[in-house]
């Protein structure tokens, strides 16, 4: 029996290697991609980057956006500036390669970290595969407006407090760790906001004092003072920006009051706003780790059942394991801190993510099988969502037959994993992550094609762009920076508006032209324009034979307006995702 368990363990282990292999690949496959989720204000950062690299300064920061320059701390464009090395290397896999170094960290402490706690290498892989399941880690973990750096510094003490309680329960950070971890904190305050001191400290504040193993009223003090020392430290490393910016007075006009004391203001009331149904509500907000979990929602929830379930053997379980106290502290304080501010989202407390990681890990096989058995249904629809998508692309002729049969064989194994799921339960669990995991293999597969010849202009319409002012279109903000990628060149951007915006316009009473006008205007006062299909069954732009098209591809809609997206045309994404785009010129007499 014995040597039957440690096999089964060697398999199992196994099985958690071969899943983290999955997840790398599944998040360093197509970095360079224009369809790599992300949060929207991506290309917002990427366009304050790029205006401060070509300052040839590291401050102040630069933008051609009225009011948004200041609107992030300088190590998150420094980072992109050092990455694109000042521009020389401009490419969207080389501004997101950090984020991904950074997540690689992250996930490599966690090994470590449950490796110390349980004497396995398991429970740490089974951690990190989790992690890198979760939604918000696939979405905010590699894009360059990430969520990453700041997670990587501000679970840095507490990575570093688990693996000492491990090794030595009796022992406590000194002076010296708490002045590097003070640096690093800063760091992370750096890449986001002064503000996060307070969760960030406040984690390590409680997880040192709620792991010691001979509490007293010496050691609280010794823990606040020490850990006061590191927010000091950290807020000064975030105050060197005021220092060292020759416009301090913009930095706290844009940042200080614009980007942070607004979230503190709303015009319902703080009350109003905190109980209502809304999605900025205290009852949204206490559902965040399982948002953020994606796929893995229920099974959130399954594990604060089973600490409810054991609320009552309080006593016997009392005092918690040392790695049990950290990572509940580490949870409970991002949650409770981000209920007090007016405006809320799952977003904010993604840096105590590994910490809910670990805590799954730690409590797998204790978790009621019923809670996984969603994630295998949402999966299957998924996969069925992303094989549909992938189908309908090559119908049209934007994939290859190689490149259609790679997503569908993601999908294939994901339905076998999800009945093998369904089937035993003894595989549930690990098949809802792998399940997972295999979804975002499948949708990076099925968007691949679109980074090819097909997404992108040719060389010869990139030549052939005349120099000078070009329209593009812009649904979104600062959407317009990403032709710096797709027409590289001497070129300047203007955005028009389209889709939400366009409908904005219309509700304040400005009719708008019909496209055929739009487009006829836009081409008498630019030297080029790039043009989107306006209707699913639209073959060419309707300036012709008045312009000339230079160049055509198709591109992946987002951000859909209401209506667009419906019951009847949902198996349909031809109607509602794939568009085509075209650069126009006018046509000389």
């Amino acid at each position: 029996m014995q040597a039957s368990g440690i096999s089964s363990d060697k398999h199992s282990t196994a099985f958690w290697l071969a899943l983290l292999l999955l997840a790398a690949f599944a998040y360093a496959f197509g970095l360079d991609g224009q369809y790599v989720p992300s949060n929207g204000d991506e290309m917002v950062y990427v366009h304050i980057a790029r205006e401060t690299a070509a300052t040839g300064q590291w401050l102040p920061l630069a933008s051609e956006l009225v009011d948004t320059r200041n609107t992030k701390p300088p190590m998150l464009f420094w980072q992109a500036m050092v990455a694109g090395n000042w521009g020389e290397h401009w490419s969207m896999a080389a501004l997101r390669t950090p984020s991904l170094l950074y997540l690689l960290l992250v996930s490599g402490a966690i090994v470590l970290c449950l490796r110390a706690v349980t004497q396995r290498w398991r429970e740490g892989l089974m951690a990190a595969c989790i992690f890198l399941a979760f939604l918000s880690t696939f979405r905010y973990g590699r894009p360059y407006l990430t969520s990453a750096p700041e997670t990587f510094w501000f679970s840095l003490p507490l990575f570093a407090l688990l693996w000492q309680r491990a090794r030595l329960p009796a022992a406590s950070p000194g002076w010296l760790a708490h002045i590097l971890f003070g640096l690093g904190l800063g760091l992370g305050l750096a890449y986001k906001s002064f503000a996060l001191i307070a969760p960030a400290a406040a984690a390590w504040w409680l997880a040192l004092v709620a792991s010691e193993s001979h509490l007293s009223w010496q050691a609280v003090w010794q823990h606040t003072l020490k850990t006061g020392v590191s927010a000091v430290l950290a807020l000064a490393v975030f105050g060197l920006w005021f220092v060292l910016d020759p416009d301090p007075q913009a930095v706290w006009r844009e940042f200080i009051v614009g980007e942070n004391a607004a979230k503190f203001s709303d015009a319902r009331g703080w009350w109003q706003e905190a109980f209502s149904l809304s999605g900025s509500s205290v009852w949204s907000q206490l559902l965040a780790y399982a948002v953020n979990a994606g796929l893995l929602f229920f099974v959130i929830p399954g594990l604060a059942w089973l600490g409810l379930k054991r609320l009552p053997q309080g006593r016997k379980l009392w005092p918690l394991a040392p790695h049990q106290a950290i990572l509940l502290a580490w949870a409970l304080v991002w949650l409770l801190v981000f209920l007090f501010p007016s405006q809320r989202s799952a977003r904010y407390v993604i840096p105590a993510m590994p910490a809910v990681a670990m805590l799954l890990a730690l409590h797998w096989r204790d978790i009621a099988r019923a809670w996984f058995l969603p994630t295998l249904l949402i999966a299957g629809l998924a996969l069925l969502v992303i094989a549909r998508i992938a189908w309908i692309g090559y119908g049209l002729g934007l994939s290859s037959t190689p490149e259609l049969v790679l997503p569908l064989l993601a999908v294939a194994a994901g339905a076998v994993v999800i009945a093998a799921g369904l089937w035993r339960s003894a595989w549930s669990r690990g098949a809802a992550v792998l399940a997972s995991l295999l979804v975002y293999a499948a949708f990076n597969l099925s968007a691949a094609p679109m980074d090819g010849p097909v997404g992108r202009y040719g060389t010869q319409a990139i030549a052939a762009t005349p120099q000078g002012k070009i329209a593009v279109p812009n649904g979104f903000n600062s959407q317009f920076e990403r032709f710096q990628f797709l027409l590289p060149g001497p070129h300047h951007f203007l955005p028009y508006e389209t889709g939400a915006r366009a409908m904005a316009r219309r509700a304040e009473g400005v009719t708008p032209p019909t496209p055929a006008e739009e487009l006829r205007e836009l081409l008498a006062t630019h030297a080029a324009v790039v043009w989107i299909q306006s209707e699913p069954a639209q073959t060419a732009p309707p300036c012709l034979p008045g312009c000339r098209v230079l160049g055509e591809r198709w591109l992946l809609t987002s951000r859909h307006l209401p209506g667009e997206v419906r019951l009847d045309n949902l198996w349909y994404p031809q109607q509602w995702l794939y568009r085509r785009e075209w650069l126009l010129v006018r046509d000389q007499p």
